[in-house]
């Protein structure tokens, strides 16, 4: 691990305590405590530009979620850590959607896609799935074990990067101060 996705992480958790003290939803604008708890976070890169399928087939474009907060969940349907966080991103794409956050699993399986929304319906997935590739995971640095998950800011800046499972609840705290 790097050292700037550490300090990213050490940043992160000590955001954690900003958040705790001004509430888990921070004013949207303006401030001090809204600043504080969105200045927690660095900006890690600018995230890329992509245009993928959705599992009906639909083309889907980074440029649809301008002005979103955007989670980029790399995920697998065989993968036991991604199935298991599927309920906590289903939370959080309910609770913040009118807040502006936008959940999108990028299947990383090399099955046909049909299969991938099937196990989507099964798990009552209220996000969109994406078919994902080597190419696109590479463009966001490198998917080095599922789950993957970048959390982009409403400016289009990769804010935290998370690889495997988290406390949902911290992870929760994390999104929302970029809300």
């Amino acid at each position: 691990m790097n050292i700037f996705i550490k300090a990213g992480l050490l940043i992160a958790v000590c955001g954690a305590g900003v958040l705790a003290a001004v509430g888990a939803n921070p004013p949207a604008a303006g401030g001090v405590p809204a600043l504080l708890a969105r200045s927690a976070l660095p900006v890690l890169a600018k995230a890329p530009a992509w245009t993928l399928r959705d599992v009906d087939g639909r083309e889907v474009k980074a440029s649809d979620f301008k002005g979103k907060v955007v989670v980029i969940d790399f995920w697998a349907t065989w993968c036991p850590p991604c199935r298991k966080e599927i309920p906590d991103y289903i939370a959080l794409q309910k609770k913040y959607a009118d807040r502006g956050l936008v959940i999108l699993g990028f299947s990383m399986d090399e099955v046909p896609a049909a299969d991938v929304k099937a196990f989507g319906v099964k798990m009552k997935v209220n996000y969109p799935l994406i078919m994902a590739d080597g190419a696109v995971a590479e463009a966001f640095g490198g998917v080095e074990g599922l789950p993957t998950a970048f959390v982009i800011d409403r400016e289009g800046n990769i804010r935290h990067r998370k690889v495997g499972l988290s406390d949902p609840a911290a992870y929760e705290k994390l999104i929302a101060s970029l809300l």
